[in-house]
């Protein structure tokens, strides 16, 4: 029975936040909720609306993904009402895992914990990659011979990686609102950047690439038996693996998700947000409304200019496929430089994510307590940042990360679901509390949500799952050897 207590142990809304004030464990309150829509914007306009869209426009969905980012939008917006509020109630930093501490319990609450980190950190280490690849081709594209890697102890280090890690984390130390100023400057440039793309391939705009809008469904190659590559839903249910049709619409939907990614990350920050019952709903709608108006309107022109056909043939599609297809190779151009400007922002982001997620449980004493010491004078964690940015730069620069870019979607979509759960406990456990925002029509839409997320993850490959759950045996291994014992709730109980 000791056992089961520690899993569903839960911690209260009111100690979570006795612990913000914890001294020597405490973040200062300088968001506005324009920083909160531009840091959602700035994680979420990068990879996802320049090559992501592509992709799965290419080998998925044809131009019908511009409804798969509607419904990736619609997905992630009904989560986002069920952070907006927890985080308006628990205006505490650790987003999903403080919001499932309090419902749910401590192991549910470790779990999502551990899944946060994965989303952040894997996110976080791709993204880095990407940006060292796009800078060599805003290198090549200027005409300078630099090399996107330098020999180190003989392995082959991909420097760019390294360096724009090292200067974010060197920002996010010295403190957030100085982050989210340098966010907000390359977030407008980049979204000016978008608009100008949108404008431009509206003249190259075709009607008739727009048909067939949903593309009849072809099986993919090695069908049945590839069990890896194919969805955990067509193994499970038997049906056969295909691309384009409805099937491939909603594969697509899954893909793109990808480009959403980010916005629970805001939530983190929730401890550092002026007036967060207010600012914190209203920053986040608002990124989310912006970031899902420049994806459909760049998803259209997409699929407009070329047929889906054309940007199948490319082995790594892209806006800029595009417009070199109908000879605009000058905004190809600025594509390439824009997509370095947009993954930018993204790398900051999530790596003040995944910060403030260790924070938060190293100061629940899950992990190493230490860990959540913050500075006198900045009051941010930065032994913590460093520490994490080293790991973060260590594995874009050593190793191919882009094995686990679909690690990203599970990690964040698993996040959802509990989120979307926990909502309905929270209106059980604390029926009389104020809360500033309340997610409507409950339990119905949260049940909704929960359901689309989960449906989601099953249009995932099953290699992706496998790798799931050897993630969540670790995690489940740190927890009961280390973290079940030293957790501050155990402690208490001890006293």
């Amino acid at each position: 029975m000791g056992f089961i207590s520690s899993l569903t142990r839960t911690k209260s809304i009111e100690a979570s936040i006795a612990d913000s004030h914890s001294e020597g464990r405490t973040l200062t309150r300088s968001l506005t909720w324009w920083d909160l829509a531009i840091m959602g914007v700035a994680v979420a306009v990068g990879a996802g609306i320049f090559s992501v869209g592509a992709n799965a426009a290419a080998n998925y969905a044809g131009p019908s993904i511009s409804i798969g980012f509607l419904l990736a939008a619609i997905t992630c917006a009904l989560a986002i009402m069920a952070y907006a509020e927890f985080a308006s109630s628990v205006p505490v930093a650790g987003s999903a895992y403080t919001f499932t501490y309090a419902t749910l319990g401590e192991g549910l609450a470790w779990i999502i914990g551990w899944d946060l980190i994965l989303e952040m950190l894997t996110a976080a280490a791709v993204i880095a990659s990407y940006w060292g690849v796009y800078l060599d081709e805003v290198f090549t594209i200027w005409g300078w011979s630099v090399p996107p890697t330098i020999p180190v102890l003989g392995l082959e280090v991909n420097w760019g990686a390294f360096v724009i890690v090292a200067i974010f984390t060197t920002l996010l130390a010295l403190g957030t609102k100085l982050s989210a100023r340098v966010s907000s400057v390359f977030t407008v440039i980049k979204v000016a950047t978008v608009l100008f793309v949108i404008v431009v391939g509206a003249f190259y705009v075709k009607p008739e690439n727009f048909t067939p809008f949903i593309p009849p469904a072809q099986p993919t190659e090695g069908g049945a038996a590839d069990v890896w590559g194919q969805s955990l839903f067509s193994f499970l249910s038997g049906a056969e693996p295909a691309t384009y049709g409805v099937f491939g619409l909603l594969a697509g939907a899954s893909i793109v998700f990808f480009a959403f990614i980010g916005f629970d990350v805001v939530a983190t920050s929730a401890e550092e947000v002026k007036n967060p019952k207010k600012n914190l709903p209203l920053g986040i709608f608002l990124g989310l409304g912006i970031v899902t108006v420049l994806y459909i309107g760049v998803s259209i022109v997409l699929t407009g200019m070329v047929p889906y056909t054309v940007l199948a043939e490319s082995d790594a599609p892209s806006l800029a496929t595009a417009f070199i297809a109908v000879g605009a190779d000058w905004a190809a151009q600025v594509i390439s430089v824009s997509i370095l400007l947009g993954l930018t922002t993204v790398i900051m982001v999530l790596l003040l994510g995944l910060a403030r997620i260790l924070f938060s449980m190293s100061r629940d004493g899950l992990l190493p307590r230490s860990w959540s010491r913050t500075s006198a004078t900045r009051h941010t964690p930065i032994r913590l940042q460093i520490g994490a940015g080293a790991v973060v730069a260590l594995l874009a620069g050593l190793t191919d990360v882009g094995i686990l870019e679909e690690m990203i979607n599970i990690g964040t979509l698993s996040a959802f679901v509990l989120v979307s759960i926990s909502v309905i406990v929270l209106r059980k456990k604390y029926p009389n509390r104020d809360i500033a925002y309340r997610m409507p029509w409950s339990p119905v839409l949260p049940i909704i949500s929960a359901a689309l997320c989960l449906w989601l993850m099953l249009n995932l490959t099953t290699l992706t799952w496998v790798r799931f759950l050897v993630w969540l045996i670790i995690g489940a291994a740190i927890y009961l050897l280390y973290g079940r014992r030293h957790s501050r709730l155990a402690q208490q109980q001890l006293s």
